[in-house]
């Protein structure tokens, strides 16, 4: 039976948590629709939970949060270091949003606030061709980001692109570490709660329009299912 580590970096606000749950429920919710059989392992960092041993994980997956991978927190070295040592053991390792940027900064890709501002509602994704994870050629998510990763690792392919965020996808050469930027773990209405907490800091249009976007149908489902595989094919 399958299981899988998650490490929650970030906590849903309090008068969301009740209706929509924490970043972990919403991605035990992601996996067990692809696959009822998986277990979970919750540590949940902000609430001071102890990174587990390298050796004595099955399978990892980061969340999002909304602090930045270079904001220098006490946490982000040694998280950096767990990364690199799951890395380096082959173990599948899943991250998303501040995941995928955790990941990249960690095994040597550079991450920044984009001047692009901020990224929410469903955006659009090229998938690459023959990449060997996701099929097609396209993937619509929903994301919430202003932080991007503006230089892929050297030992990292980008699967996943769109003109708003080049490297939202990347596939380490390693075959058993995946990133994506955007977040499959959301349904329609976290979505749109994304967008309404940007109201006064992303311009109004970019809310609006983003809010608009969330009408259309997401691929959230296929993004998941290729993740839970991911993670559960050892």
């Amino acid at each position: 039976m399958a299981r899988i580590t998650i490490i929650e970096t970030g906590h849903v606000p309090k008068k969301y948590r009740e209706r929509h749950g924490s970043f972990p429920d919403m991605f035990e919710r992601m996996v067990r629709a692809a696959d009822p059989a998986v277990t979970f392992d919750i540590v949940s960092i902000p609430d001071g939970g102890a990174l587990p041993d390298p050796d004595k994980v099955d399978a990892v997956l980061i969340t999002g949060a909304a602090a930045g991978v270079y904001d220098g927190l006490d946490w982000i070295e040694p998280l950096e270091d767990f990364v690199r040592a799951v890395h380096a053991r082959g173990t599948p390792m899943v991250g998303v949003c501040f995941g995928h940027q955790l990941i990249a900064q960690a095994l040597g890709g550079v991450v920044q606030k984009s001047e692009k501002g901020w990224g929410i509602g469903r955006h659009v994704y090229q998938v690459t061709p023959d990449n060997g994870i996701v099929d097609g050629n396209q993937l619509a998510i929903a994301c919430s980001h202003q932080d991007q990763v503006i230089e892929a690792p050297a030992g990292a392919r980008t699967i996943l692109s769109s003109d708003f965020t080049p490297h939202a996808g990347l596939l380490y050469d390693n075959g058993t570490t995946l990133s994506v930027q955007p977040h499959p773990e959301f349904d329609v209405d976290f979505a749109n709660v994304c967008c309404e907490l940007r109201e006064g800091k992303a311009p109004d249009d970019v809310v609006a329009t983003a809010k608009a976007s969330l009408v259309e149908p997401l691929d959230s489902a296929k993004l998941g299912g290729v993740i839970t595989r991911f993670l559960t094919k050892a």
